[in-house]
């Protein structure tokens, strides 16, 4: 019997863990892929510096594997991700204990209103639902679709107050607070009196912090040992989102939908 011994290029030392530089670079090209929409393999292999050869090794072994599909001018990233994605999706407690709670805001408010978790110290959009009423723009469809840094929105803020002190400086070690507004808090112990300001009140406020003329409240959503699974968060132009609305009637509303979501999940857990 033959035994085929195969070393694969790692990286990594006693200090940390030993990782696959293919698989690293496998990943890296289907951010690059992502960026660009569309990359050829020369394209490729300038962005992130390997070889044209490299280059196309990569990319037809994630085409042979149902991660890139081969077009006229290129490759793009193949549905596969919309199954996996919704995969992931729906079996996530918040997405799915979330999700009625979410449309019923939506509905009531006709604003932008959406379930957000904390993953790798970025933000990701589980959830998003338009009102009726809520201003067009691009910015918003593509929310969903990108991670967020967690300080300047409120869905973020009221995750960030929900966590240990230690986890949130390692956050904000290796993400940083950069500006989106003149609004955005960029100074750290600026950020933890705001998260002392958010634990005491019991959500977060977003003031023009990521979006000029554009506000946003948000409630963390906790498990039954008090560890944060995520936020739910209602956005809108200061024009509506101003005066008793902004500071009392949505807060309230806010929250009470949070609260609704940790019951039916922690129910859920139990069961």
């Amino acid at each position: 019997m033959t035994v085929w011994v195969v070393d694969w290029p790692m990286t990594g030392d006693d200090d940390g863990p030993r990782t696959l530089k293919t698989v690293t670079t496998a990943a890296r090209v289907i951010d690059a892929v992502r960026a660009h929409d569309e990359i050829g393999a020369s394209a490729l292999a300038e962005y992130l510096d390997i070889s044209k050869s490299t280059a196309h090794i990569h990319l037809t072994t994630l085409e042979q594997n149902g991660f890139l599909v081969q077009t006229d001018s290129g490759y793009r990233l193949a549905f596969k991700f919309t199954v996996l994605g919704e995969y992931v999706r729906n079996r996530s407690p918040l997405y799915r204990y979330g999700k009625p709670e979410v449309d019923d805001l939506a509905e009531e408010t006709n604003q932008y209103t959406h379930i957000v978790t904390e993953e790798n110290g970025t933000g990701i959009n589980l959830y998003q639902v338009k009102g009726d009423t809520s201003i067009e723009g691009e910015y918003q469809t593509e929310k969903i679709q990108r991670r967020d840094h967690l300080h300047y929105t409120a869905a973020g803020k009221a995750i960030l107050a929900a966590l240990p002190r230690e986890r949130v400086e390692e956050i904000v070690d290796n993400h940083g607070l950069p500006a989106q507004t003149a609004n955005t808090i960029t100074d750290r112990e600026t950020l933890f009196d705001e998260l002392d300001r958010v634990r005491e009140r019991g959500f977060a406020y977003n003031d023009e912090e990521e979006i000029d003329g554009f506000r946003a409240i948000g409630a963390p959503i906790r498990d039954t040992d008090d560890r944060v699974r995520g936020s739910l968060s209602i956005s809108g132009p200061t024009s509506i989102m101003q005066g008793e609305r902004y500071r009392e009637t949505l807060p309230e509303r806010v929250t009470r939908s949070a609260n609704v979501i940790e019951v039916n999940i922690n129910m859920n857990s139990q069961s």
